[in-house]
């Protein structure tokens, strides 16, 4: 519990807030799911709550996990407080827009039928973009920059904003493809196409708490630092897998639960995995919190 208070009092203001936001969406989300259930709404289509639902626990989970996995980055304060600031921003409108268009009982994306919808279309369009373009500026500097002084803890956070990048990279793509088919007047299409790839999407978005939350959790344990760097590695290269499997699935247009029976078996083996090196670092034995080294922790800006 002490761990959990100290990355709150040790944040930075932009972390701080993103954290505030960031729970904020998510209690946005858990609403709108109490509300779907209570109205008995469909969980099917573009105008379901159910997508009020998924933007809001995504965005906030997400939100909060940049903004503690980048805190072990060493950047300038000003940059990181611009690009942390642009991602807490565009997630608001990402949620807040998404969930407009649910109650108003018209889609969110690829919906041109209206002035007014086309600049909420655009504008989600435009948030995307943001996302991917501050993304990209964290990863180049985890990549560039020294970053956390363990090397386990560096290597997680490197492959999480990749993996990050890979899940807003396709969200991109099922942007460009919904829009194509909207635009030549096949909205149905638009959903479907963009539909395909969700399951890519949505097993690439949160490799961004999964692997550095596993590093960290890694750090309390009795281990040693190259036991803990052994363990990541196999976390990295079991998510590595996972994803790369679903994204073949996913470009091809294969269910993942009617998949090849090999392909199928490859996954589960990658998630299970994935799931056990968590395990594995719960069972770490006696915590060695009060010998953490200071090096081990987030990475002061410049």
């Amino acid at each position: 519990m002490n761990a959990l208070t100290r990355i709150w009092h040790d944040g930075r203001r932009a972390e701080r807030v993103a954290y505030v936001v960031g729970a904020a969406l998510f209690l946005s989300g858990a609403g709108h799911a109490v509300a779907l259930l209570a109205t008995g709404g469909s969980w099917l289509g573009p105008l379901s709550l159910r997508k009020a639902v998924t933007f809001g626990l995504s965005f906030g989970l997400t939100l909060a996990s940049v903004a503690w996995t980048t805190s072990f980055l060493t950047l300038r304060a000003r940059w990181r407080a611009a690009l942390l600031g642009a991602f807490t921003a565009a997630s608001v409108v990402e949620v807040v827009l998404v969930s407009m268009q649910a109650w108003r009982g018209v889609p969110s994306h690829f919906n041109f039928e209206t002035p007014f919808d086309n600049v909420v279309s655009m504008t989600l369009a435009a948030g995307g973009g943001v996302l991917i373009v501050v993304v990209i500026g964290f990863t180049a500097a985890a990549l560039v920059e020294p970053g956390p002084a363990a090397p386990s803890l560096r290597l997680a956070v490197r492959a999480g904003l990749l993996v990050l990048l890979v899940a807003l990279a396709t969200g991109a793509v099922m942007i460009g493809r919904g829009v194509v088919a909207a635009r030549g007047g096949d909205p149905q299409l638009a959903y479907t196409t963009a539909g395909a790839l969700k399951p890519l999407h949505a097993v690439a978005m949160h490799a961004i708490l999964v692997l550095p939350g596993l590093a960290w959790l890694l750090r309390f344990t009795r281990w040693p630092e190259a036991h803990r760097l052994l363990v990541v590695k196999v976390a990295v290269a079991a998510d590595a897998v996972l994803t790369a499997v679903i994204g073949v699935e996913s470009f091809t247009g294969t269910d993942p639960f009617a998949a090849p029976l090999p392909v199928m078996a490859l996954s589960a083996l990658a998630a299970l995995v994935l799931a056990g090196t968590g395990g594995y670092a719960l069972s770490g034995g006696e915590p060695r919190s009060r010998s953490v080294r200071v090096g081990d922790g987030k990475a002061r800006g410049r």
